[in-house]
């Protein structure tokens, strides 16, 4: 496994545009990790498989119909060899995720995958929900980046073109369900870093998470 940087933090707290910035900075591999869960729902829903069938499920963990790969402007997921990050990104497949999320034997299935992403010579800059506290519990350096609900409601709005009342209360059952789960819920990982990004821009932000970063790296 190469060096790795943990961003974990809740829904539109800027986890992946602070992400994609800093790796581009160290010269590293980013990724986000909610994309495995979010592809596995869009699988599964295009595959007609019950989302409560938890054994095709993590079946489905494994079929190469569909895929993960890393890019420097995005994690992008293939179904059936398309493009369909694009698709993925709506907030009902995002509700569908954080679903079969919650299911154990899923996330085991899909860690080998995910901790697979820190293989090659290069470091590997990983964002999600769990990556500090599951996925990579011994990374370098670990952050948390939160906001205020309001805040991260009114961004996602903006960045899908959807209603901010209507984003609002599909963001709080979405931190509500991923802080709530049996299994690796959404939580401040040991030793992190937090930065609430509410206030700050996109570079202030990266300025200070990679200060922390090179603090524990260099």
């Amino acid at each position: 496994m190469g060096m790795v940087i943990t961003i974990d933090g809740p829904a539109a707290s800027g986890k992946s545009s602070v992400s994609r910035e800093l790796a581009r900075r160290l010269g590293w591999q980013w990724v986000s990790t909610g994309a495995f869960y979010r592809g596995l729902a869009f699988a599964a829903l295009q595959l007609q498989i019950d989302l409560d069938d938890v054994k095709n499920l993590a079946e489905l963990t494994h079929n190469p119909v569909w895929s993960v790969r890393m890019n420097e402007d995005r994690t992008r997921v293939f179904f059936q060899d398309q493009d369909v990050t694009d698709l993925i990104a709506h907030e009902d497949v995002g509700n569908f995720a954080s679903k079969v999320s919650h299911y154990p034997e899923v996330r085991k299935a899909l860690l080998d995958a995910q901790r697979g992403c820190s293989d090659g010579p290069q470091g590997l800059v990983a964002e999600g929900r769990d990556c500090g506290t599951v996925v990579f519990p011994k990374a370098e350096a670990k952050v948390y980046l939160t906001a205020h609900s309001a805040n991260r409601a009114a961004r996602r709005a903006a960045e899908l073109g959807l209603d901010h009342e209507d984003m609002v209360k599909a963001q709080q059952q979405r931190d509500l369900q991923d802080s709530t789960r049996k299994v690796a819920p959404m939580a401040v990982p040991e030793d992190a870093l937090v930065v609430d990004t509410t206030t700050l821009n996109l570079e202030q932000v990266v300025d200070k998470v990679e200060q922390f970063v090179r603090s524990k790296v260099d």
